[in-house]
């Protein structure tokens, strides 16, 4: 019996072993679980992920808003991402630990500083330091499980965004005409240009009192130069002469009548066929990506007419010397000869800039060297002594001034932006001597050094000629960068602000003749006259003295023409805004 039923057994094993019906179904019972779960965790992990997605694209947005509100950044916050259907935002304010959970999302809002120049990406963003340019903030949620909750542990969304607001200024550096002499101006300008300027003293106040915009004079330039499309940026990285951009400042509109026929009658006079590097009088920024004719939205770019004039003429004269022949045209003095060596700015600094913070333009450095004949008047100074001729060899130097952004705010919006510059003058070093190298004078990379220089020549009764030589020297060295402000009303108003290393209430030339240090030499006779000196040197400096206002005068619209001041810059910016919040690392 037994051994039939295993028998039976054993027929009925190898006959379901062998019969292959429904075995599909019986796998399919065995992994549908299986298979079910999967598929549940793997419709939960999408819905996750585009949950995190959407997440990280409305943190984004909240960021931006939060940028541009930076005096209100919780708010701006919490509306952005209720709007956009997150539900249950909380602000996490400081010190505090708030958990997510399903329905309850967490917000942490940080406000601090931006610094895109920080070579450490992970340091660009400085929590809490004032005066904010830049939020941050962090997302924490509970996102929805629709299958796997069971499955898989609770997970917690986290996302992050930076978003800062990009702030530009345009602004300039250089030292103003207040006052004009127009044969000066005229001498100095001819130097640079070559042909004959001729401009009367209204036509340069004119040009001193009027403003061109940049961007309407680039797109001038661009006809001048056959540019026919493009942006700000191919323009400036082309070249002109002065006598191209005179035409060019000429036909922007809106200029006045008096400006734009001296800029006319300046090009047709230029003989001088140098062309300067655009780029070098000129920096856009991000504006000049913009194409001609476009405007970027509130910020004006506009520069003195004057100004842009002889920056372009002294870019245009580089590291050349300019020698004016001005004769008996300054009073007091029989003649009047001045050098004028120009080198090119510290790194290629542009005269006028439109960037954001960190930008610097600066001036050019600047020698001259001006050798005067003064007239005497009544020669004889008592004693048996005559004076047959006084001399004036003055020699002035002046590094370039420096202007740099440092800070651009906008505490409550657009009326309350404010724009910091620190700016300094160049060092001035001023010397009433004779050169010890004459032929070093135009270079740069060399400093001058100096000698005693014949200052006056004597009659004393039988001895017919005697040098008194002599030598003085001063310097402005003190040039410690001073933070300037300008607010709105200062960049509407297009305010000069001037920085100084001090207050010079005395005329420099002044101080250098009264300084004089003299000697005696007599010609070829070993008599020793140092008494001389006594009845000399009063006089000698007395008629200095006579001409030290004109002389004075003299190098202030030399100097100022050519942008630059001895002891003192001027700064001005005609733009500002702090621009619209954009994503940041």
């Amino acid at each position: 019996m037994l051994q039939r039923a295993g028998k039976g057994i054993g027929r009925l094993a190898r006959s379901m072993m062998g019969d292959r019906k429904a075995n599909f179904a019986v796998m399919t019972a065995l992994s549908a679980p299986v298979a079910l779960a999967l598929a549940a965790v793997a419709i939960d992990e999408a819905s996750i992920y585009s949950e995190r997605r959407q997440a990280q694209a409305m943190v984004d947005l909240a960021a931006i808003t939060a940028a541009s509100n930076i005096n209100n950044v919780n708010t701006a916050v919490v509306t952005t991402l209720t709007d956009n259907g997150m539900p249950g935002v909380v602000v996490q304010a400081s010190g505090q630990t708030i958990a997510p959970a399903l329905g309850k999302t967490v917000v942490t809002v940080t406000q601090g500083r931006y610094a895109s120049t920080t070579t450490n990406v992970t340091q660009r963003f400085q929590a809490g330091v004032t005066p904010y340019n830049a939020v941050r903030v962090t997302l924490a949620k509970v996102p929805t499980r629709y299958f796997a909750s069971s499955l898989i542990p609770t997970p917690v969304i986290g996302t992050q965004a930076t978003a800062s607001m990009t702030p530009q200024a345009a602004f300039s550096v250089g030292s103003r005409l207040l006052s004009v002499n127009g044969g000066i101006l005229n001498a100095l300008l001819s130097g640079l240009l070559g042909g004959n300027i001729s401009l009367s003293v209204m036509d340069y106040n004119g040009l001193i009192s009027a403003d061109v915009s940049v961007l309407s004079f680039i797109s001038a330039l661009a006809t001048q130069l056959n540019i026919t499309a493009g942006t700000y940026s191919d323009v400036l990285a082309s070249k002109a002469t002065v006598g191209q951009i005179a035409t060019a400042m000429a036909n922007v509109p809106g200029l006045g009548n008096t400006a734009k026929v001296a800029l006319q009658t300046i090009a047709s006079k230029s003989t001088s066929a140098v062309k300067i590097p655009l780029s070098s009088l000129v920096d856009l920024g991000s504006v000049g990506s913009l194409g001609l004719g476009q405007q970027p939205s509130g910020l004006g770019v506009d520069a003195s007419a004057m100004g842009m004039l002889t920056a372009a003429a002294v870019l245009a004269n580089g590291t050349n010397q300019a020698a004016i022949d001005l004769g008996a045209t300054i009073p007091g003095l029989l003649s009047t000869k001045l050098n004028i060596a120009i080198g090119q700015p510290a790194q290629s600094s542009p005269w006028l800039a439109v960037d954001g913070i960190g930008t610097v333009v600066r001036t050019a450095q600047t020698r001259i060297k001006l050798t005067a004949s003064v007239g005497i008047g009544t020669p004889g100074i008592g004693g048996g002594v005559n004076l047959v001729a006084v001399n004036l060899p003055l020699n002035v130097e002046v590094a370039y001034a420096e202007a740099k952004l440092t800070d651009i705010t906008c505490p409550t919006g657009p009326s309350s932006i404010s724009v910091s510059i620190a700016a300094h003058p160049g060092v001035a070093q001023l010397n009433l001597a004779n050169s010890n190298n004459p032929s070093g004078f135009a270079d740069f990379s060399q400093p001058q050094t100096f000698t005693d220089a014949d200052i006056a020549d004597v009659k004393l009764l039988l001895i017919p000629l005697i040098q008194v030589m002599g030598s003085a020297a001063t310097a402005i060295t003190n040039n410690n960068p001073q933070t300037l402000t300008f607010n709105a009303t200062d960049i509407a108003n297009k305010t000069v602000k001037t920085v100084s290393t001090r207050n010079i209430s005395q005329s420099l030339t002044t101080s250098l003749v009264n300084n004089l240090s003299l000697s005696v030499n007599v010609l070829g006779l070993g008599i020793d006259l140092t008494a001389l000196l006594g009845t000399v040197k009063p006089a000698v400096v007395t008629l200095l003295n006579t001409v030290t206002a004109p002389v004075d005068d003299l190098l202030y619209n030399v100097l100022s023409a050519l942008g630059v001041g001895v002891g003192q810059a001027d700064v001005r910016v005609t733009g500002a805004t702090c621009g619209r919040a954009v994503l940041v690392q």
